[in-house]
């Protein structure tokens, strides 16, 4: 039968959603879910989970600061989230109004900031910036840290380090790849000696990534487009380390989808690209042995993905012992070590 958004839905105490991180990156839970076993460990125990010759792979991008309040022309208030930069000093943002600017309107933004609403692309505006500086470099001066919206609170000082991974380089996402918000250098350093290898490409996650599936029949949803750029070294490393007989874990599903994107055509390709891949239950997964993730809301395109690789049954059960377990949700809460399906 044709999947629906109700198979991936479940109930969550509002409760279990973290709303602030551990002191301490790799104090968090970890469930070990190999097909229908599951396990209750801490992540500071993931290189037991490891050996030698196995390859992790991490998604190396950085979180803007794209958030931005303001006026619009008229006095009304406006907060404009950027979804991607599209050039040096234009982006595609969300912007939350009570009526939405009109092309050719202006937006003053952290009351300094004139940006013109070029045009609307769907659910999403064309602005453009002002001056010289590149947009980039504007926002990190201008814009706020854009935390998820279950997280009940404005951005702090802790957030600037913690909302970050540790190996963050290459500005471009508006939210984090959260299963590496794990990681320590310690950990990564642990890892390294006992012989796992690392590697790293680049998905920027854009707003999209929060907004909810509108449609019941899933055959009939679309994906927001994100870009990514897969290293030569790192084609290189997923091939020595098939070659060695050791395994491939993608820390992320933002790693795993930029994977699977650049292999569509069978080997994984180096280069950059865009993906609007929808994954689904049922898809042949090419590149990954196992993912390190977060638990993920409800109805979202995110449990899709976790549901196909690990199995959707396996994932209902392990869904379910967490909330029984109390583990932490969300992208400050705990982490899952999930084996793919043996069935796939």
């Amino acid at each position: 039968m044709p999947l629906s958004l109700a198979d991936f839905d479940y109930t969550l105490p509002p409760g279990l959603i973290a709303q602030a991180p551990l002191p301490e990156r790799t104090a968090s839970r970890l469930l070990v879910v190999d097909g229908g076993r599951l396990e209750d460990r801490r992540f500071a125990d993931l290189p037991g989970l490891l050996r030698a010759g196995d390859l992790l792979v991490f998604n190396d991008t950085r979180v803007l600061h794209a958030r931005l309040h303001g006026i619009k022309d008229s006095g009304g208030r406006v907060e404009v989230l950027i979804e991607r930069p599209v050039g040096r000093h234009e982006a595609l943002a969300q912007v939350r109004a009570s009526h939405a600017p009109w092309p050719g309107s202006r937006l003053r933004l952290e009351g300094k900031l004139e940006v013109q609403v070029v045009a609307r692309e769907g659910g999403f505006f064309l602005l453009r910036f002002p001056g010289p500086e590149d947009l980039v470099d504007l926002l990190d001066r201008h814009g706020k840290l854009p935390l998820p919206p279950y997280i009940r609170r404005s951005a702090e000082e802790e957030d600037e380090a913690r909302y970050q991974t540790v190996y963050a380089r290459d500005r471009g996402s508006v939210a984090a790849p959260t299963a590496g918000l794990h990681f320590d250098e310690a950990l990564m350093s642990a890892l390294r000696t006992q012989g796992v290898e690392l590697a790293w490409l680049t998905l920027h996650v854009g707003a999209g990534t929060f907004q909810p599936v509108r449609v019941d029949a899933l055959v009939h949803h679309r994906m927001h487009r994100e870009r990514y750029v897969i290293p030569a070294d790192t084609v290189a490393a997923l091939a020595a380390a098939r070659a060695r007989g050791g395994r491939v874990v993608a820390v992320g599903t933002t790693t795993l989808r930029a994977l699977e994107a650049a292999a569509q055509e069978g080997e994984v390709l180096a280069g950059p690209g865009e993906t609007e891949l929808f994954i689904l239950p049922g898809f042949r997964f090419r590149t990954a042995d196992a993912l390190v993730t977060n638990f993920h809301l409800p109805k979202s395109t995110l449990l899709m993905l976790v549901s196909a690789f690990g199995g959707m049954e396996n994932l209902r059960r392990a869904y379910a012992h967490a909330v029984a377990e109390r583990y932490r949700f969300f992208s400050y809460g705990d982490a899952m070590f999930l084996h793919k399906d043996h069935e796939i």
